[in-house]
């Protein structure tokens, strides 16, 4: 018997040896306990290597930032939105909630180390980016003012005109005029304070290292108007033309002494003749219509009523975003003079109704007789020209440039306090010539076409 057992024990081994397979495969299907057994095994997480683990950790510290960054962004927003605060994403609460299981995860990572399943957490709910401004790629060449922190000016700017560049940015300087009365005082000082290093010239130094810092950042703050040009390449002209041998001393005083006589003739001056010339067009009876509120127009106003003494009235159309006629409609009536006030552009054809003419100022005058100004004048224009009212335009040669422009695309500025990602305002609007009627300057009164003789006679003249 047990010779029977020791020959049966080989064959059944060789039997499992020849069908290994078969072997492993055969479960059996009353056996409970490995039944039972399954899903415990199947509920064990697989092991992750230690570079899955970094690269894990990695990306939910990631995450973990983000939901911090844009916690951040709904704190700022959620005083301006209380109102509907359901609009821009959870609220302060459910950030920090959220912030808080961002912690938990973290911990759960730590814990996936140790061999224990990561429960998983809710996806984090979008927070939308707050509106930007964006700029149609047809508007793309505009600039707009920007009011640039004074760490990011460049080492070599003045302190005169860093402040200049902050008063221009917030718009407390406006005016093209004043601006440039503005700019050339400062660049006074700059010259009075520089000293030519040793080994270089004042005629060739100024320029191109104190002089194109200085305009440069006041072109980075605002564009530069018109005359701000103009009297710019007048300025490096000047100084291109200065001896090397006169002493330093000496060439500044000289620099110095052509900007006074610059801002005495064409500014100054300027302002003087076309004053006295627009008073001698205003009569007794009449009724003046002007746009907003410009300083040579009120001075034009002023010498009529109280110089020449003419008994007229005012009607003051203003802009309905910048309300600056408001201040023109109380000097006037301060000093006697009747005015009707409207702030806007409503019922415009029946204000236009019994004026006699139309007084306005000008930022600019193109070559082709096509007139820069504020936003709005244009449309004035166009009412006036329809009812046979004369447009008298006011512009200091200063402001003539050799350029040409038939719409209100090609040059011009975007209003910086009232633009938005949904649209956007544009400060100053071209007026064709056509609906214009004469052109007053320091050098004479003419026609809108006949703009490029007052540059030839600038030209004669210099």
């Amino acid at each position: 018997m047990s010779t029977v057992q020791n020959g049966s024990a080989p064959e059944a081994t060789s039997q499992s040896a020849g069908k290994p397979e078969k072997a492993q495969t055969q479960v059996p299907a009353n056996n409970d306990k490995n039944t039972k057994s399954e899903p415990g095994e199947m509920s064990k997480p697989a092991k992750l290597s230690g570079a899955e683990l970094k690269a894990k950790a990695k990306a939910e510290k990631a995450a973990r930032r983000a939901q911090a960054k844009a916690s951040k962004e709904v704190a700022k927003g959620e005083a301006a939105v209380s109102s509907a605060p359901g609009q821009l994403g959870p609220s302060a609460s459910e950030v920090k909630g959220s912030k808080a299981k961002g912690k938990q995860d973290g911990g759960a990572t730590t814990a996936q180390g140790a061999g224990r399943p990561v429960v998983s957490k809710g996806p984090v709910p979008p927070v939308p980016a707050e509106p930007k401004f964006t700029m149609p790629e047809c508007f793309s060449h505009l600039s707009m003012a920007r009011r640039l922190p004074i760490t990011q000016a460049d080492k070599d700017v003045h302190p005169t005109v860093l402040a200049l560049g902050q008063q221009m940015a917030t718009f407390t300087i406006d005016e093209s005029i004043t601006r440039l009365k503005a700019t050339l005082l400062a660049f006074k000082k700059v010259i009075d304070s520089y000293t030519t290093p040793p080994g270089n010239t004042l005629a060739r130094h100024l320029t191109p290292h104190v002089l194109n810092p200085q305009i440069d950042y006041l072109t980075a703050c605002r564009p530069m108007c018109f005359s701000m040009g103009n009297a710019i390449r007048w300025l490096k002209l000047q100084v291109s033309k200065i001896d090397p041998d006169v002493p330093e001393l000496e060439a500044k005083k000289q620099l110095c002494s052509s900007i006074d006589t610059f801002i005495q003739e064409r500014i100054s001056m300027a302002d003087l003749v076309i004053t006295e010339k627009a008073a001698e067009r205003i009569q007794d009876g009449d009724v003046v219509l002007t746009f907003g509120w410009s300083t040579i127009v009120e001075r034009a106003l002023l010498q009529a009523y109280l110089i020449t003494e003419r008994r007229f009235s005012v009607i003051v159309v203003d802009d309905p975003y910048e309300k600056k006629g408001q201040t023109l409609a109380k000097n006037l009536t301060t000093q006697g003079i009747r005015v009707s006030y409207y702030g806007d552009f409503g019922g415009l054809r029946w204000h236009l109704q019994g004026v006699t003419k139309v007084l306005v100022a000008a930022e600019s005058m193109f070559n082709n007789g096509s007139m820069y100004a504020r936003s709005g004048t244009c449309d004035l224009a166009i009412a006036a020209k329809q009812l046979d009212i004369p447009v008298l335009v006011l512009c200091e040669t200063v402001n003539i440039t050799e350029r040409v422009s038939t719409d209100s695309l090609t040059y011009n500025e975007i209003d910086p306090e009232r633009s938005s990602g949904a649209a956007f305002r544009l400060l100053y609007d071209t007026t064709p010539d056509k609906y214009l009627s004469l052109v007053i300057s320091e050098l004479g009164t003419v026609q809108p076409t006949s703009v490029p003789d007052l540059l030839r006679k600038l030209e004669e003249s210099n």
